[in-house]
């Protein structure tokens, strides 16, 4: 894959995106419970390390200024970028991982009192995961200063309760399952991981 423009980034981030198959149509069950009609499958633009390391390599250009100790991501769908952003910033790596259906601080990972910390994800849509791992980092008495992503789905309306950025912002419709318009017209609805039948890349 080409460089990231600095000058041009949203494009150039679109375009890599794409380029891999990771920008899905279809008819999708997300993590948040909600429908969508697209899905943005991360992992496949983060498989090549040199890849992962430009894009957290952008999100830490982005926070250029902000002081962080560590930077924390809900598995799984933030480890990747989270290690990345973590090894441009030049601070340590944890995650959050779901016991018994709660976000939890597990893996002998330990936060000090005010240790501040950014919290990275591949792609926001609620914020709801975004969330759930500030609250858990929050518990161990960590104070989560910012939260970023390579994509935010939600067109910059999800709400995480700290300072957010992201590299590039779309405006993707999803419905909740009693409104979705692909479950009224009888289209399957599949879900993420399983198999994907529809791989088309969304239209320029």
């Amino acid at each position: 894959m080409n460089s990231i423009d600095s000058t041009n980034s949203i494009n150039s981030i679109l375009t890599r995106v794409r380029d891999c198959g990771a920008l899905l149509e279809g008819h999708f069950i997300l993590s948040s419970g909600l429908h969508s009609p697209k899905y943005l499958q991360c992992a496949l633009a983060l498989q090549m390390p040199e890849d992962a390391a430009e894009f957290g390599g952008a999100i830490a250009e982005r926070l250029t200024g902000q002081q962080f100790d560590t930077v924390a991501s809900p598995a799984i769908g933030g480890l990747v970028i989270g290690f990345a952003t973590a090894q441009a910033l030049g601070v340590r790596f944890i995650w959050t991982e779901r016991q018994e259906g709660v976000m939890t601080v597990r893996r002998g990972f330990t936060l000090t009192e005010g240790e501040r910390v950014l919290v990275v994800e591949d792609v926001i849509t609620t914020g709801g995961s975004t969330r759930e791992c500030i609250a858990a980092l929050e518990s161990h008495g960590a104070t989560v200063v910012a939260a970023a992503s390579i994509i935010d789905r939600s067109n910059g309306t999800a709400d995480v309760g700290v300072p957010r950025i992201e590299l590039v912002r779309l405006d993707v419709p999803s419905y909740t399952p009693d409104d979705c318009p692909l479950c009224a017209i009888g289209i399957a609805a599949t879900k993420p991981g399983s198999r994907i039948v529809d791989r088309k890349k969304i239209p320029e």
